[in-house]
């Protein structure tokens, strides 16, 4: 399996998954739209241990929330990652971020319960309330 790679919006922190993901999924909660100032973000959920820095930066932490720690550039601002203490072994990584955002699939939305009214989704993946 190829690796994809990935970097924020001047290049800085670069990161590269090897292996299958997880999962790939939208997130609708406030705190990511937030995060990202849009109504959706989509996340790779990847194990840790098979995803590495690959560039000559790295990302700045912050805890949006008790056992929830976000990353991203120091530089140009863009969100890199997500990880939270209940979904132990797992990164979470913006998919908009990569050199090709189509290589992955989403298959659920998550915290559907959240979602805004505006944006008009109209797809058949599996809508959860929570994630």
């Amino acid at each position: 399996m190829t690796p994809l790679s990935g970097h924020c919006l001047c290049g800085a922190i670069c990161f590269e998954l090897q292996g299958p993901s997880n999962w790939v999924g939208h997130c609708h909660c406030e705190s990511c739209r937030r995060a990202t100032a849009s109504p959706i973000t989509t996340f790779i959920g990847h194990p840790d241990g098979q995803w590495r820095w690959s560039g000559e930066g790295t990302p700045v932490t912050y805890q949006s929330a008790p056992g929830v720690t976000r990353s991203f550039c120091g530089t140009c601002g863009s969100p890199i990652t997500y990880a939270t203490a209940s979904i132990p072994g797992e990164t979470h990584f913006y998919a908009a971020l990569l050199e090709d955002p189509n290589a992955v699939t989403p298959t659920v939305h998550w915290h559907y319960d959240e979602h805004l009214d505006w944006p008009h989704i109209v797809d058949e993946l599996t809508k959860r309330p929570q994630g």
